[in-house]
C-alpha cells in the first residue's frame, strides 16, 4: 500500500500518477507530477519576489517580522503536516501552499485594495485570480509555453481553494456574483477547472493551513510589535488555555519565551483539531476518491464547530487590535497612495514601463493597457514600488 509520510494514503487523496495532466503535454521525468509542480513554483521569479513583499509590516519595521515569503513557508509547513496526518498527497498540498500568494501585489491587502479600485471598470483585482495568472501567463521561463504549465490539480486548487466560484450553470456566486475575475475567466476559456465544484482535498488543506499560519504568526508579530500583551491575548479562547498551561509549567520563564511556547501550543491544537474533524467528515461522507470530495458540495477539511468559534474570536481580535491599529492603517493608507499613483502614471505613460511590459500593446486598447499596468505593479516588491514612485513623483511616503 502506498504511504504518505508514514500513514497509508487514503483513497480520497489525489494521486499524482492519475493526474488530469498539463495544458501543454510534456515528457515525464524522474519526479512525480506534483513534486515537479512544487519545484517549478520554488524556482519562479514570482516566488523569489515574495521575500520583499509585506505580510503586515513593511520592511522598515524590522527583520524579524513575517514577510509574504516567510508566511508562505509557514503555510507550507502546516499544510504538509496536515496532509501527512490525513494520508493525503503532501507534494500537492505543498505546491498549493507555495503558490497561494504569488499574486499578491506590494503592501499586502492595502496594495490589493488600491489595484481593485483602479481596475473598477475592468472587473477589479483579486490576488487569488492573479496567482492563477502568474502561473499560467506571466512567468516566462520555458521555451514552449508561458506560465509554469502546472498540473490540472494544482491550477484548480489555486483558482478555488476557498470554495466554488460558480453555480452549475457557470454564473458567479458569492463574492463573484458580479462576474468572475479576469484571470480566471480567461484561463477557463482554455481549460475547464470545474469552478462549480469544491477543490480537491489538498487544496482545502492549503486553504485552512493559511488560516492557521496567519492566525498564529500575526499573534506572534503583534506581541513583538507591542500592539497587545500576553495578558490581553490570555482572554482569547484556545490562546488563554495555552498561556495558562505555559505559565503553570514554567512559572519563571521569560516573557518572550512564554510567547513562543504559547504559539507552539496553539498551532499544534489547531492542526490536531483539523485532522480529527476532517477524518470524521470524510468517514461520514464515505468519500473514496478526490473526485468525490470535489462533488460533495461541502468542504471535507474543516475545524470542529468549537474550534470554528475559537478561531473566529482570534480573527476578530487581530482585526481590531492589529490590522486596524492606527500605526498599520497610517502606513497602509500611504502605501495605497503609492500604488494608485503608479497605476495612474503608467496608464498615462506606458512607455515608462520596461520593454517586456510594452510588448504588443495598443494604446487605444484601454482595457488591455489597464490590465498590463496592473500586472506590472502587482509583480513589484515593496522596495521596487517605492523606488519607482520616487522616480516619477516629488514626494514619496517613508512608510514608517
Amino acid at each position: 500500500m502506498a504511504v504518505a509520510g508514514g500513514r497509508p494514503r487514503v483513497p480520497w487523496a489525489s494521486d499524482p500518477f492519475q493526474t488530469r495532466g498539463r495544458l501543454f503535454a510534456e515528457p515525464d521525468d524522474s519526479r512525480n507530477p506534483f513534486r515537479r509542480d512544487c519545484d517549478r513554483i520554488i524556482h519562479s521569479t514570482a516566488f523569489r519576489r515574495l521575500k520583499h513583499k509585506t505580510q503586515v509590516f513593511v520592511f522598515h519595521e524590522g527583520d524579524h517580522f513575517r514577510t509574504r515569503l516567510t508566511h508562505t513557508l509557514e503555510v507550507v509547513q502546516v499544510a504538509r503536516s496536515v496532509a501527512r496526518a490525513l494520508g493525503l498527497d503532501e507534494d500537492l498540498a505543498e505546491a498549493l501552499a507555495l503558490a497561494h500568494d504569488l499574486g499578491h501585489p506590494p503592501f499586502a491587502h492595502a496594495g490589493e485594495r488600491a489595484l481593485h479600485a483602479c481596475l473598477a471598470e475592468q472587473g477589479g483585482f483579486d490576488h487569488n485570480a492573479q496567482s492563477l495568472r502568474v502561473v499560467t501567463r506571466l512567468e516566462r521561463r520555458y521555451a514552449e509555453f508561458d506560465g509554469l504549465n502546472l498540473t490540472w490539480e494544482a491550477l484548480e486548487g489555486i483558482a478555488k481553494h476557498n470554495g466554488p466560484l460558480t453555480d452549475a450553470a457557470g454564473s458567479g456566486i458569492g463574492r463573484y456574483s458580479g462576474g468572475l475575475p479576469h484571470a480566471i475567466a480567461v484561463h477557463s476559456a482554455a481549460q475547464d477547472l470545474e469552478l462549480h465544484q469544491h477543490a480537491g482535498p489538498e487544496a482545502q488543506v492549503a486553504s485552512i493551513s493559511d488560516d492557521i499560519a496567519y492566525d498564529v504568526h500575526d499573534l506572534d508579530d503583534g506581541l513583538r510589535a507591542g500592539f497587545f500583551s500576553l495578558e490581553e491575548i490570555a482572554d482569547l479562547p484556545l490562546v488563554g488555555e495555552a498561556v495558562a498551561e505555559v505559565r503553570g509549567r514554567y512559572p519563571e520563564l521569560e516573557r518572550n519565551r512564554i510567547g513562543t511556547e504559547v504559539m507552539r501550543r496553539v498551532i499544534t491544537r489547531l492542526i490536531e483539531d483539523v485532522v480529527r474533524e476532517s477524518d470524521a467528515l470524510a468517514l461520514a461522507a464515505g468519500v473514496s476518491s478526490a473526485a468525490e470530495v470535489r462533488a460533495l458540495g461541502r468542504p471535507v477539511i474543516a475545524f470542529s464547530p468549537a474550534m470554528v468559534e475559537a478561531e473566529a474570536a482570534i480573527k476578530r481580535f487581530l482585526f481590531a487590535r492589529m490590522y486596524r491599529h492606527p500605526r498599520v492603517e497610517r502606513v497602509m493608507a500611504d502605501a495605497m497612495q503609492v500604488v494608485t499613483d503608479l497605476y495612474g502614471h503608467f496608464l498615462a505613460h506606458p512607455q515608462a514601463m520596461p520593454d517586456r511590459w510594452r510588448e504588443g500593446l495598443d494604446p487605444a486598447d484601454g482595457a488591455r493597457l489597464a490590465r498590463r499596468v496592473a500586472d506590472y505593479i502587482a509583480g513589484m516588491t515593496d522596495r521596487y514600488a517605492l523606488d519607482q514612485h520616487a522616480r516619477f513623483f516629488d514626494l514619496t511616503p517613508d512608510l514608517r
